[in-house]
């Protein structure tokens, strides 16, 4: 007698399209992929960009944001979700909404602020949101040191810099906080805040120049295991 297969774990991106694939829902959806886990998308915006930079931006509908979430929750589901690219105000209050709407629980904040070139994905009202809409309902959120620093309103140069910023991030409202230490010098240390201690974890650094969409590659990882 043959036996039903069994699902597969279930993560969704909420992000931009990367036309060059190195970065937003087509890296995270590789990376759900590569992780045994079944990837869905909301397209919050369509870039014209590459390895070196972004040419061109189109900002999706809010509307049409929270449809694409609303059909995705209601036939498919989701184990976990992650947040990538939100440009405006009126897109994230679209995605909190949904996750509010379909109680999505397990949520991975990349606030992504710029990109590895240099050029800037959100507007600046999209930065309150981000702290007072976002970060509320967010499971775990991943800034390097500049996405901390605007978070925060404080220079980052210290290990030490580092967890004030995710103690202060936390009361944000996010349960747990990983500030990426890529931007120091020597070993690559991350800060892991879980409301009441710290943990630095500590890795060789890799001298490479192939960093386009790392962030994202790193958050949608951390989806793709909380959904499993």
């Amino acid at each position: 007698m043959a036996t039903s297969p069994i699902a597969p774990p279930k993560a969704l991106t909420i992000a931009g399209s990367d036309s060059g694939g190195g970065a937003g829902i087509q890296a995270d959806l590789k990376t759900f992929a590569a992780l045994n886990v079944y990837g869905s998308s909301v397209i919050t915006a369509i870039t014209a960009q590459n390895t070196i930079g972004v040419r061109a931006v189109h900002e999706i509908p809010p509307e049409i944001v929270a449809a694409q979430l609303d059909a995705v929750m209601e036939d498919i589901g989701a184990d976990a979700a992650k947040t990538g690219m939100l440009a405006s105000a009126e897109i994230i209050r679209a995605v909190v909404d949904g996750v509010r709407r379909h109680n999505i629980e397990r949520l991975v904040v990349d606030p992504v602020m710029v990109a590895k070139s240099g050029d800037r994905l959100l507007r600046e009202d999209a930065v309150a949101a981000i702290r007072d809409l976002l970060l509320p309902v967010a499971y775990v959120v991943t800034p390097n040191i500049p996405e901390a620093e605007v978070l925060t309103g404080r220079e980052i140069r210290s290990l030490a810099d580092m967890e004030e910023a995710a103690r202060a991030i936390a009361a944000l409202g996010a349960r747990y906080v990983v500030v990426k230490g890529g931007h120091r010098s020597g070993d690559a240390i991350d800060i892991v805040y879980d409301g009441t201690t710290f943990q630095r974890i500590r890795s060789p650094r890799v001298e490479t120049r192939n960093t386009h969409g790392t962030g994202c590659t790193f958050s949608a990882a951390i989806a793709a295991r909380l959904a499993a």
